[in-house]
């Protein structure tokens, strides 16, 4: 492992190294989208987590997030509205604006899914040394405050370590 990564070769050894591990936690992280008990493919979870992160959304905003034609995005909206995980609403603002909102069983998808991950995870975990876990668990949070500072990441919320 890098213990300094100053120079530009120690930098791209360590930008390796998060690419792979990357690889290792898009595996983990895909892998409930894709269990028997998903109901959605995972071009769908997309927008459900979507939806979710903005309470709700209308359906331009929707498409820009997605980067996806307008068409598109409705009609992800219509199989998500048919399948019972979200709802369309007039909006607030004007009745002519509908405002999509995750349903009771949409939410209770996407906890699902997040807890399967977070299962999964804590396997992975289980079999590092509780040195290595701190020690990612140090390495995540500086990177995480490093990429908020350079505007690369798109929340800038905190995390701690349980005891």
């Amino acid at each position: 492992m890098v213990a300094d990564v100053g120079d530009s070769s120690q930098l791209s050894e360590c930008a390796a190294a998060i690419d792979l591990a990357a690889e290792a936690i898009v595996r983990i992280w895909t892998g409930p989208q894709s269990a028997p008990g998903v109901p959605v493919p995972a071009t769908q979870l997309r927008v459900l987590f979507v939806v979710e992160q903005n309470g709700a959304i209308n359906l331009s905003g929707l498409a820009a997030e997605l980067g996806a034609l307008l068409s598109s995005a409705s009609r992800l909206c219509d199989r998500l509205e048919a399948a019972g995980l979200i709802v369309r609403e007039s909006g607030q603002q004007s009745r002519r604006e509908i405002a999509i909102r995750l349903s009771p069983d949409g939410e209770a998808l996407l906890d699902r899914v997040r807890q399967e991950r977070q299962e999964e995870i804590k396997k992975v975990l289980a079999r590092m040394p509780s040195v290595a876990r701190q020690a990612l668990f140090n390495g995540l949070s500086e990177f995480r405050a490093a990429a908020d500072v350079s505007g690369t990441s798109g929340s800038a919320e905190s995390f701690s370590m349980p005891a």
